[in-house]
């Protein structure tokens, strides 16, 4: 069988056949192990073992984090604008009234 193994179904289940993860363009000089040479199949399984693939859920969970804190903050001024101009109409109803009595009381 010369098919190269996937990720979820490795052609060898021996670590010390694999090869070690390839460094990907994004990450620093010297993240990752240098490669030695094995089997070209053993390095075509894990060709897509990258550090930016295996960080992909922590960077998804990050960005959803993110966008709910941005949502509860749009939230909480939402909150405390419609308080604001609640206020503000209590405010202008009451002056409403003081006006109305100090007319009245100027009439008389």
């Amino acid at each position: 069988m010369n098919t190269a193994g996937t990720i979820d179904r490795p052609q060898t289940h021996d670590p010390k056949k694999q090869a070690p993860m390839k460094p990907s363009a994004s990450e620093p000089t010297g993240s990752v192990i240098p490669e030695f040479t094995t089997t070209t199949d053993a390095n075509d399984s894990r060709e897509n073992r990258t550090r930016e693939m295996q960080l992909i859920p922590e960077a998804l969970a990050r960005a959803h984090m993110h966008e709910r804190l941005q949502e509860a903050e749009r939230e909480r001024q939402a909150a405390r604008l419609a308080t604001a101009r609640r206020m503000q109409r209590r405010a202008e109803r009451a002056s409403m009234r003081a006006r109305r009595a100090l007319a009245m009381a100027v009439m008389q």
